[in-house]
């Protein structure tokens, strides 16, 4: 029943081997650090104990005590220098990290210029821009013309036009209306028939 259903696919990983090489030069860094702090603990400590062998008149084993002394601060030393070691490896690799990433959008970004080359040529460039030359050109012409290079003939003419125009337009925009009937409505006319009807039998015989 489990299969039938299945497991959501967990995402890939995006962690690199360089990424884990960090990881672990950090955790290296921060042992290290824990170690020399405790070194320095033991250092002040070791100090004074010394002091008050000394006061106790145990110098030799004062003597023994700031030896072991000695012999850390050498151990000390040495941490230091392992750690500025440490340091500059992880930011070694850290930067070689980003300049692959740097390389890798150099790349991509080839790629695209490659098939924007591949869908348009030299020539269609060309082209666009020579009908964009020509369109800017016959722009101006008209730009010229409207600026004042019409005489007042000219002027005169576009009004007249545009006069006809806006008439027609008006003339097309008033609706047709129906003629008015001129046929009397067979009501009316049989009112009238009845009236003279009317009129005639209130006539006298002679």
């Amino acid at each position: 029943m489990g299969n039938l259903f299945g497991r959501k696919k967990q995402p890939a990983t995006r962690i690199t081997e360089q990424d884990k090489a960090v990881l672990q030069l950090k955790q290296q860094r921060d042992k290290l650090k824990q170690y020399q702090r405790k070194i320095e603990q033991n250092l002040e400590k070791e100090r004074s104990v010394a002091k008050q062998l000394l006061k106790n008149g145990k110098k030799d084993k004062a003597i023994v005590l700031l030896k072991k002394k000695r012999y850390q601060e050498q151990l000390l030393k040495n941490t230091d220098g392992q750690l500025e070691n440490l340091e500059k490896m992880v930011d070694e690799i850290e930067f070689a990290q980003i300049e692959m990433k740097v390389v890798e959008g150099l790349k991509v970004g080839n790629e695209s210029l490659k098939k924007m080359h591949e869908i348009m040529s030299l020539e269609d460039v060309e082209k666009i821009m020579d009908e964009t030359r020509e369109g800017i050109e016959y722009q101006n012409e008209i730009d010229s013309l409207l600026s004042g290079g019409l005489t007042d003939e000219d002027e005169e003419a576009i009004l007249e036009e545009l006069n006809e125009i806006t008439a027609a337009e008006e003339a097309a925009s008033v609706p047709v209306l129906p003629k008015v009937p001129t046929d009397e409505l067979p009501e009316i006319e049989r009112e009238k028939k009845r009236e003279k009807n009317r009129q005639a039998e209130m006539v006298p015989a002679s």
